[in-house]
């Protein structure tokens, strides 16, 4: 197994790394979506979290990993939650999966099929799960996502909606849960994104190439380091990452009992007003990951602060396109999020002069 590059090791691209750090606190946020330029770690940030992400506890003999508390209508009969019939069954703990989708992978490769093996040898019907198995509460790893074949969009976004995978073909009737966090990354230079597939992702990030001297020269600095030496690299950034994965445990566990107050919910719902966003999707996604980043914090309840520092990620990937206003996406988020802000802090100024 190839040795990943430490995820706290990663130089700058902050944005990039609290959005997948908030996507492992909360996968209900709904996904990650990095565009950027090439060399600009990417795929090392998901390789990354791959192996920081905390294990968890899965039903002892079951193909899905399935959840001990969870899934239990969706399952297969052989699964032995189905067959305790809501007792207690025995669970192990094991590595929360990050699974690759390759762009040549087939349609049966992706979503399961018949096991010819089996079928020609002993004249049996038996399903062999596909890569949505594999991604079961885990993540889904699409590289080049903007090029990837139509037809497996249109399987991902049905499985994506539903949350379990339904396969009817070969004589086979199987339906099996498959609930992931989706993950993709790309280069726009080599195409768009179908906008039913980017709906579908929570969070969007625009990754460039630090311009910083100090930074770029920090970057190259520790990827040469880890090119000539993986374990020792590794062992120099081990706790940096042991840090990083107890905050993620302890951001999970807060996660139920972080508030969400009617002013952060009347503030979200303003600036996706104000930025036209369709549908309500935008809140629901910013309602979530300001959550998260409060759980991270160790905050009680979402602020202000939390909103303004995810509404980027949350917001620039729903916006229409209007003709009239070249500035790009991020940067009309940050100008409605300016006038927001400001406008609120020039009304509390100036009610404290009335006051005095």
């Amino acid at each position: 197994m190839a040795v990943a590059y430490p995820f706290s090791a990663i130089a700058g691209q902050e944005e990039m790394k609290l959005a997948l750090t908030i996507a492992a606190v909360d996968p209900s946020v709904g996904g990650v979506l990095i565009f950027g330029d090439r060399g600009t770690g990417k795929s090392t940030a998901v390789r990354g979290l791959a192996s920081l992400l905390p294990k968890m506890q899965a039903v002892e003999g079951c193909r899905y990993g399935c959840a001990p508390d969870r899934d239990t209508e969706l399952c297969e009969p052989g699964c032995p939650k189905m067959q305790a019939g809501g007792g207690a069954v025995p669970t192990h703990e094991t590595e929360v999966p990050v699974v690759d989708l390759p762009l040549g992978a087939s349609e049966d490769r992706v979503v399961g099929a018949l096991d010819l093996e089996r079928a020609l040898s002993h004249g049996e019907k038996h399903f062999e799960p596909g890569l949505l198995a594999r991604a079961h509460r885990g993540f889904l790893y699409i590289d080049e996502v903007n090029l990837l074949e139509d037809h497996l969009v249109d399987v991902l976004l049905d499985v994506a909606a539903s949350g379990e995978n339904v396969v009817e073909r070969e004589g086979l009737s199987v339906r099996h849960p498959a609930r992931f966090v989706l993950v993709g990354s790309g280069n726009p230079e080599e195409g768009e994104l179908r906008p039913q597939l980017l709906d579908r992702f929570g969070l969007s990030l625009e990754v460039e190439t630090p311009t910083d001297l100090d930074t770029r020269i920090e970057v190259v600095r520790r990827r040469d380091a880890f090119d000539r030496d993986k374990q020792g690299f590794n062992k120099v950034w081990q706790d940096a990452d042991d840090r990083l994965r107890q905050t993620i445990l302890e951001a999970k566990q807060r996660l139920p009992e972080t508030q969400v107050p009617d002013a952060a919910l009347r503030r979200a719902s303003e600036i996706c007003i104000q930025l036209g966003t369709d549908g309500l999707r935008g809140e629901l996604t910013l309602m979530r990951a300001a959550r998260a980043a409060a759980a991270i914090d160790g905050d009680p309840e979402v602020t202000d602060t939390h909103l303004k520092r995810v509404a980027r990620m949350a917001l620039r990937h729903r916006l229409r396109r209007d003709p009239l206003d070249e500035a790009g996406s991020t940067t009309r988020v940050e100008r409605v999020l300016s006038e927001i802000f400001d406008a609120e802090g020039e009304a509390g100024t100036a009610r404290s002069g009335e006051a005095a």
